[in-house]
């Protein structure tokens, strides 16, 4: 069975759907709503495990009451969690998301994470491990924990869904680079390089110059929340369960996830359906 490890954010995500977004102080009712964890870290280990995979989610969620929602949230998606911050009394990062029902367009608010400081643990428990996943949002605890799967041979991937501070630190240790449009884009010196952008095809660039572009299949949009946490957490789940031979085709099957998880509202739902 594939087995990676991911190493980022965990926040409580309240998800809510809207007609319009409010402008200034002005109400209005949600469509409906959801609640669940999040994160870019947090939504790619669910997606993992959801195709199949085991899944250790190393983040930080401590002890407040809300941590509770988070736990159970994982717990039901057979996400491992090693909380690194265990006996941290204050609040998770909460964000709170409008997403706009005719289009699925989102609008976020959150403190990411801002003022948490995760002090890398001394094992990291790699046995059996064939990928990790970093999102750069702890950027101590993914210098270390890349610099370790590397030591052991573990297929490296970084999820770049823009620049944070130490990102420049991170990229000499990534074999695979998964960028989006908005991730300032050159041709780092990474084995492999992915960039989505939406619905436009996937551009990707491999060992002696290969390069070649991805079609993203056509859906009909409801929600674009979490879309490329739910890429990269399959790519890291095909990656880890085939290797990185036949490149493009795990990028094709990433995104067909991904454009699955678009028809659907939340972060959650698409798991509960088929269809497309």
């Amino acid at each position: 069975m594939a087995h990676a490890v991911f190493a980022g954010l965990c926040t409580l995500d309240v998800i809510q759907s809207v007609t319009r977004v409010p402008g200034a102080n002005e109400k209005v009712t949600a469509l409906r709503q959801t609640v669940a964890a999040g994160g870019p870290a947090t939504n790619a280990a669910v997606t993992f495990a959801h195709l199949g995979g085991t899944a250790t989610l190393l983040t930080g969620i401590g002890r407040h009451p809300l941590a509770g929602g988070i736990r159970a949230d994982l717990a039901s998606c057979r996400v491992a969690v090693r909380d690194l911050t265990p006996d941290h009394d204050g609040p998770p990062s909460v964000s709170s998301i409008l997403v706009t029902a005719a289009t699925g367009a989102r609008a976020v608010a959150s403190t990411n994470a801002s003022g948490a400081h995760l002090v890398p643990p001394d094992d990291f428990d790699f046995d059996g491990v064939s990928a990790l996943q970093v999102d750069g949002h702890h950027p101590a605890l993914a210098e270390a924990a890349l610099t370790e799967a590397r030591r052991r041979g573990i297929v490296t991937i970084m999820d770049a869904g823009s620049w944070k501070d130490g990102t420049e630190r991170l990229l000499p240790l990534v074999d695979v680079l998964a960028a989006s449009a908005d991730f300032p884009f050159r041709r780092y010196d990474v084995p492999w390089l992915a960039v989505t952008d939406g619905a436009r095809p996937i551009r990707w660039w491999g060992p002696g110059d290969t390069s070649g572009e991805v079609p993203v299949p056509a859906v009909t949009v409801v929600d674009t929340l979490g879309a490329g946490d739910v890429f990269h957490g399959a790519l890291t789940f095909g990656i880890a369960a085939r290797g990185l031979a036949g490149f493009p085709s795990l990028l094709a099957a990433a995104a067909r996830t991904a454009s699955r998880a678009c028809a659907h509202f939340g972060t959650r739902t698409w798991m509960h359906h088929t269809d497309t």
